[in-house]
């Protein structure tokens, strides 16, 4: 990166000539080869989902989160009603292609448009889409909207620190590791650090077509299974 100097001789910025702010993330569906995304609607998609997330019995998918689990599909249908009526962070239901219902949640979160600075989280997969392309396909999906669509120029990726499964997600889907903020909040009566990741607008274009040769439908055997592992590619 060329090293700018102002006219006292001090390091500054890249410039970014006739930057704007970046249009907000729109309450419309993404279309996928595996899965798509479609704003979160609790009438829509609160069934679906209380009976994919039945199958982890013993809540181990929302350790991490600063909700759930949930008890009775009512209770759950109010948190849908809530979270899809919130703009930030946006919520959108993942729906599995095969099954045509859904089967986990992800947001838009901390958007800042003036700055072109967005985040994915609030991931909660039902294990039915744990390790599965539509898991991976979902998160490409948002990426390449913020990116590409957008024009934003960082996503991020936050987390427990003490969240294994959710930093290796990170790493593997290409976000860069960058710190650990101490004592960074208080959720369920416990302490959290957070570690944070990101991709940026120029680590995007070598990424983008690493999902897309993953994604390939030559990449993938008659029964689903993939050839090649995303960091293989």
């Amino acid at each position: 990166m060329e090293r700018r100097l102002n006219a006292l001789g001090q390091p500054i910025g890249a410039s970014l000539p006739g930057w704007t702010a970046r249009a907000l993330p729109p309450r419309t569906p993404i279309e996928g080869r595996h899965c798509h995304l479609a704003p979160l609607d609790g009438e829509r998609h609160a069934r679906d989902l209380f009976e994919a997330n039945a199958a982890d019995g013993d809540g181990r998918m929302w350790t991490y989160m600063s909700c759930g689990p949930f008890a009775t599909l009512e209770a759950y249908r109010r948190w849908t009603e809530d979270a899809a009526a919130s703009p930030d962070p946006l919520f959108h239901a993942i729906l599995e292609l095969k099954t045509g219902r859904a089967s986990g949640v992800a947001a838009y979160l901390r958007i800042d448009a003036p700055a072109g600075v967005i985040e994915i989280g609030h991931i909660a997969l039902s294990p039915s889409l744990q390790r599965t392309a539509a898991a991976t396909e979902a998160l490409y999906l948002m990426a390449r909207r913020a990116f590409d669509e957008l024009g934003y120029r960082r996503l991020e990726w936050k987390c427990d620190a003490l969240n294994a499964a959710s930093r290796a997600a990170a790493e593997r889907l290409g976000f860069l590791y960058e710190g650990c903020f101490r004592q960074a909040t208080v959720y369920k009566e416990r302490n959290r650090d957070t570690a944070w990741y990101a991709m940026i607008d120029r680590d995007w274009p070598g990424l983008r077509a690493r999902f897309e040769r993953w994604l390939d439908p030559g990449n993938f055997d008659a029964e689903g299974r993939q050839r090649a592992a995303l960091a293989a590619v």
